[in-house]
Order: C-alpha cells, then sequence, then structure tokens
C-alpha cells in the first residue's frame, strides 16, 4: 500500500485511500462499532497463529487496513537496519521521520494540532506491532502516546500548536524527564527544582534512565516549583524543555543489557532559564505537575502492559515454528516430546488469557473508563507474562536460544526492563492493594 504525503498550509495529511478512513477523515468512536460485528472477530487464540489481522473484538475492519500498513512498515523501515542501530546506540532520524511521514506518530493528536484524530485503539496497534517486529529501538510509544498527550490534555493553545506538529511529523523528539537517581519510582522525592526569577524559571538537577535521551529536542521535565508545599505532590510542576537551551546537557548514552538500540541516559540542568510560557499549562499548571502525572499514568501502564502481551504472541509464535521444524531423535521436538507439546499448551493459554484481560482494559480505556487500579494490574501481570514466556522459550530452543542470531534471545533480554520502568510491579501491587 502506497501512502501519499500532501503537505498542505504546513500540516501533514495522509492520503492514501485506506488509511484516510481510519484517521484522517473517520469521525465516528470505535466505542460504537456494533455488537453484531464485534461477535463475528474471533480471539487471536482461535486463529492459525496469534499474530493473526483480522482478529479481536476492541478492532474493526478500518483497524485491520491500519494494522497491515503498519506492519509492513516495520518490516521495511526498521528491522533491516535494527542490528546496525543496536551497534550504535540509538535509531536513525530518518526513522522517526518515515514513522511521522506515514502516519505513524502521535495518532491520537486532534487535527487542528497537525495529527490524524484516531483513538487509542489506533495508537495500540503501533505499540502491539512494535512488540511483533521484535525491534525494541525505536522510543516511538512514550513520544507519541505519554508526551503528546501531556500536551494535548494540559497544554495551552500555543503550547500545542508550538509542540504538536513536529511530534506528529517526526521532525521533533519528545522525552519524559521523571526518574532521578535518588528517586525512582517515587516521583514525590525528586530533587530537581524550578525557581521563578521574574518572567523565567531556574531549573537545577538531573534526571536519569530517559529514554528518547540523546535524540530528544522536546523534555517534559518535572521539577519542584515550592519546596513549603504541605505535600511534596503538591509543590510539582512540569516544563517544556527546548533541548537546544543553554544549561541544558546530555550525559553518556548509557550501557543497558537489551534495548541496546534505543537511546536512554542522564540529562543535566545547571542554571537551565526557560520562560515561565514554558510552564505545561502555564498559570493552570502551577504546582498540578504531579496530578498531571497522574491522570496520565494509566496509560502509559497500559501501553506498556500492551507492548508485554504482544512480545509474549510473538515469542509463542516463534517458538512454536522452532519446535515444529527442528530434528531430534529422528522426529520433530513437537512430534516426539509430549512434555514440549504441553509447555506450548500452558504457555498459550496463560499469553490468551493476558490477551483477554489486556483487550478489556483497551475497550475500557477507549470508553474514558480505565482506572488506576486496573492499569496496575495490566502493567504488572503482562509484563510478568512477558518475562515469563521469554523465559520459558527460550529453553525450547536449546543452547541456539542463547544466541543473539535468534529472535527469542532478544525478546529475553529486552523485556527484563518492563518489569520495572512506568513503576516497578512491586509498586503496582502496593497501588492495586489499597483497593482491596
Amino acid at each position: 500500500m502506497h501512502t501519499i504525503v500532501n503537505r498542505t498550509r504546513g500540516v501533514t495529511q495522509v492520503l492514501s485511500k485506506h488509511v484516510a478512513p481510519t484517521l484522517a477523515v473517520r469521525q465516528r468512536s470505535e466505542a460504537a462499532v456494533s455488537h453484531d460485528q464485534e461477535s463475528l472477530r474471533p480471539d487471536n487464540c482461535q486463529t492459525p497463529t496469534m499474530l493473526e489481522i483480522g482478529t479481536r473484538r476492541p478492532f474493526n475492519e478500518d483497524h485491520d487496513i491500519v494494522r497491515g500498513s503498519c506492519r509492513k512498515w516495520w518490516e521495511q523501515e526498521v528491522v533491516p537496519y535494527h542490528t546496525q542501530w543496536e551497534k550504535e546506540g540509538q535509531v536513525s532520524r530518518e526513522c522517526w521521520q518515515s514513522a511521522g511521514a506515514n502516519g505513524f506518530l502521535a495518532m491520537t493528536t486532534p487535527e487542528a494540532y497537525g495529527g490524524y484524530g484516531g483513538s487509542i485503539l489506533d495508537a495500540a496497534i503501533m505499540w502491539e506491532e512494535q512488540s511483533y517486529s521484535g525491534c525494541t529501538g525505536p522510543g516511538f510509544a512514550i513520544h507519541s502516546d505519554i508526551c503528546a498527550p501531556y500536551i494535548v490534555n494540559h497544554g495551552t493553545e500555543e503550547q500545542k500548536h508550538q509542540w504538536l506538529p513536529g511530534l506528529v511529523e517526526g521532525k521533533q523528539i519528545a522525552a519524559l524527564g521523571m526518574t532521578e537517581p535518588s528517586a525512582g519510582s517515587d516521583l514525590q522525592g525528586m530533587k530537581t527544582t524550578a525557581v521563578r526569577d521574574g518572567d523565567e524559571w531556574v531549573i537545577n538537577g538531573s534526571k536519569v534512565f530517559i529514554t528518547n535521551g540523546q535524540m530528544c529536542d522536546l523534555l517534559i521535565l518535572a521539577a519542584k516549583t515550592d519546596p513549603n508545599a504541605a505535600k511534596p505532590a503538591a509543590g510539582m510542576s512540569l516544563f517544556l524543555v527546548d533541548t537546544s537551551t543553554e544549561g541544558f546537557s546530555r550525559g553518556k548514552n548509557l550501557s543497558k543489557i537489551g534495548m541496546k538500540a534505543q537511546d536512554t541516559s542522564e540529562l543535566f540542568f545547571d542554571d537551565l532559564r526557560v520562560p515561565h510560557s514554558a510552564l505545561l499549562g502555564v498559570e493552570n499548571g502551577m504546582n498540578r505537575g504531579f496530578y498531571m502525572m497522574m491522570e496520565e499514568l494509566p496509560q502509559e501502564r497500559l501501553l506498556i502492559a500492551g507492548m508485554g502481551v504482544a512480545a509474549a504472541e510473538a515469542c509463542f509464535e516463534m517458538t512454536r515454528e522452532y519446535v515444529k521444524d527442528r530434528k531430534a531423535f529422528g522426529t520433530t521436538l513437537f512430534k516426539g516430546m509430549q512434555t514440549i507439546r504441553h509447555e506450548l499448551a500452558e504457555i498459550k493459554t496463560e499469553v490468551a488469557v493476558g490477551r483477554a484481560f489486556y483487550d478489556n482494559c483497551l475497550m475500557l480505556h477507549n470508553e474514558g473508563r480505565l482506572d488506576s487500579q486496573m492499569a496496575s494490574m495490566a502493567k504488572y501481570y503482562c509484563t510478568d507474562l512477558q518475562n515469563q514466556t521469554a523465559n520459558r522459550c527460550l529453553q525450547l530452543f536449546g543452547g541456539w536460544g542463547y544466541m543473539m542470531e535468534y529472535p527469542i534471545a532478544r525478546a529475553f533480554i529486552d523485556g527484563r526492563v518492563q518489569q520495572i520502568y512506568g513503576g516497578a510491579n512491586e509498586i503496582m501491587k502496593e497501588l492495586i492493594s489499597r483497593s482491596i
């Protein structure tokens, strides 16, 4: 499918006869899909493979077209180059711009700000297809579905017009600056400060483990703005920081055990001066940063869960293919060993259970009804499932599973961080327990 990109009045429009109905001009909500249409779609555990297009009740035929286009893009524009990007420690800017030109970045951004007005279901297709491709390098999810929504939901009109078109086009890359060396999941323990000086704010401090940190043009930065607040949560604000500003600096690209093509950095702020207009929401955002973060965290945790269960499905499928082809003792591993058949039966069942719960959470979120408790459940359960599945599947590859030339090896090491970022899974359980 060929996508024609037409630039009119500086706004990118995707004019593919297939994609346009689903993103650019689709007016109806996916929540209105009829019950009859939903009931005709099989669950993906009922089809020849769990990666089959045309499955799952949250989606419809329009989404299937988007998924097909998206899958083709990952296969052609990312998979052939990912190994080289792992060596370089980051993906290319051309990759970002290609994703933007094809309508795959910040898909839920309204048309008024250069976006396509898609739903969270469109965005979820991109998360899932990234996991199916096995390419963890592009930090698209945090850019598109964590950073951009902060601006859409909390920014002023000026801020939206300043930043969102560039994020949609992939000409500007966004990162989120929350985590600090001494405050990981404990956001209220952060030490970065912003002090008002006339019409400017002076920011000092540092952040660590920042996805897109080496490449970002925009940093949504959390800092303390009221050190005398009765509660730490009441004295925190978010800033839209242009990373070309004097006083901003990047540390080295951190060396990680996995996700080697995804740039992850320490960031430093030494008397970094930003205008008052850089405060997210300006007057409406003063000392409201923590509450903004709490509003956006359910979507962040949902997308991590979505990438997790999709990665588990990909692990299952590559393992099923391997054991049905691998010969041992005069037959294939699958035919010759009941223990392997039963192991795959267990894995498929557990992955299908995770998929069912996640899809329910996705539908709730599309309807505006996903709460923090369920998002936390999805995040911890699906990322635990991802890692357990990768571990069990790698074992079935034997020694070859330990070789990086096999995708299962990359899935095993890349998936580990999913249980840590976005709030460690131990924190997710603590949040869930508060509702018990």
